[in-house]
């Protein structure tokens, strides 16, 4: 019989761990690859019966945890599910089947993001796919933050969905935004780009412009311009922290 492994990296998800996975019991096995939670995390985890493994994060970021990851099953299929994403569970009939057939080809999933309660169905957030059920060995991960998986297999999509409950209180967002924009402005720093003036001036209007009219962010309603609001703050924010990456340096020198 072909075995499903799902995977689900921790951080202090204490309160999204238990939901998260529920949504996955149809799995033959479920993995937690933590990198550290100071929270209840393991507790309800192992409560409910998944592996717990400890894996501090490394320079190689998130890429790292997924590949590693991938050592600490021998199920022949992963899907990787977020903490904060649930299965639906008609889609967990979708991923059995899938999974049965046990064809040499990846699969993509349609995620739907829930901020604060609502549905975002246009803007920054709208539904996106992501690519989250494959043959174990035919996968690899890159990418310290916004990571992707590289294969050479074929891509289909799932006919099922499932949902993404991003966040639930400012207090999160913010520090998730300082996080990411951190990471970002390493990333490319690393890849040679310099930010100047207009970049800062140009390029958030133009994320904000895109996110509520082009994206059609205004028929989501008030969340829906919050949101291509706070999409030109992040991409201020991480062009500002690439330019003063490059403005410390030349004050070190």
């Amino acid at each position: 019989m072909v075995r499903l492994a799902v995977i689900i990296l921790t951080k202090n998800e204490e309160n999204n761990i238990e939901d998260c996975i529920q949504s996955a019991s149809f799995a033959d096995e479920i993995v937690i690859i933590d990198s550290g939670s100071t929270d209840a995390t393991q507790a309800k985890a192992e409560a409910l019966g998944a592996r717990f493994v400890v894996h501090p994060m490394g320079d190689d970021g998130f890429a790292g945890q997924r590949n590693f990851a991938l050592t600490q099953t021998e199920a022949e299929w992963v899907f990787f599910l977020d903490a904060d994403e649930r299965i639906l569970s008609e889609t967990s009939f979708e991923i059995r089947n899938v999974i049965n057939e046990d064809r040499n080809v990846v699969y993509r999933i349609k995620r739907m993001n829930i901020l604060f309660g609502k549905l975002m169905r246009h803007g920054a957030h709208a539904p996106d796919w992501c690519i989250r059920l494959f043959p174990r060995k035919e996968v690899c991960w890159k990418g310290k933050v916004h990571e992707h998986p590289e294969f050479k297999l074929t891509c289909l999509d799932l006919k099922g969905c499932m949902h993404h409950y991003t966040y639930k209180d400012w207090g999160r967002y913010f520090y998730k935004l300082g996080q990411y924009t951190d990471m970002m402005a390493d990333k490319m720093h690393q890849r040679g780009k310099k930010a100047d003036l207009v970049d800062l001036i140009l390029r958030p209007s133009y994320a904000f412009i895109r996110a509520y009219f082009f994206k059609l962010g205004f028929l989501d309603g008030e969340l829906g311009f919050i949101f291509s609001v706070l999409h030109g703050y992040y991409t201020f924010m991480k062009y500002l922290k690439l330019r003063y990456i490059y403005s410390s340096k030349e004050l070190i020198k």
